[in-house]
């Protein structure tokens, strides 16, 4: 015979938790970390603070029949209101838009700049995408390394 207190168990249910950061240091921090490992295949991080981190190559390039000895690439900047998720390949090739969920395209403000200001685990997906297209991109046009 089953006693009482078994049919008064609540069952169990397991729910994958999506955190949702707000914390700008926290989200600053999360998406240098998801910048770094860029500076290894061949961009330099010309400044690493605990508010900016940023990225270059170092290669001489021509872009638009002008000569270039840097490009930039990306950077992350905590900002007043916002952290500001600086990228490049958008900018130098806006056809790169067609290729971002419009979850991420909602928070580009101007040409290059995301603001955000909340980052859960699918934005952070979205960020590394693109990292990952505009790496390819610079890749094929041979300004980095």
């Amino acid at each position: 015979m089953k006693c009482a207190k078994q049919y008064l168990r609540k069952p169990v249910i397991q729910i994958k938790l999506m955190l949702m950061k707000t914390d700008f240091v926290e989200i600053f921090q999360t998406i240098r970390a998801v910048l770094q490992p860029y500076a290894t295949l061949g961009f330099s991080n010309r400044v690493n603070s605990e508010t900016v981190y940023e990225l270059w190559s170092d290669k001489n390039v021509v872009i638009e029949g002008r000569k270039r000895t840097e490009v930039f690439f990306a950077s992350v900047v905590i900002q007043k209101n916002h952290v500001g998720f600086y990228y490049m390949p958008v900018y130098a090739e806006p056809e790169m838009k067609a290729v971002f969920d419009p979850k991420l395209l909602k928070l580009l403000k101007g040409k290059s700049c995301f603001h955000i200001k909340k980052l859960d685990d699918e934005l952070l997906s979205m960020i590394e995408s693109a990292l990952a297209e505009g790496y390819k991109l610079y890749k094929q046009k041979d300004w980095v390394a």
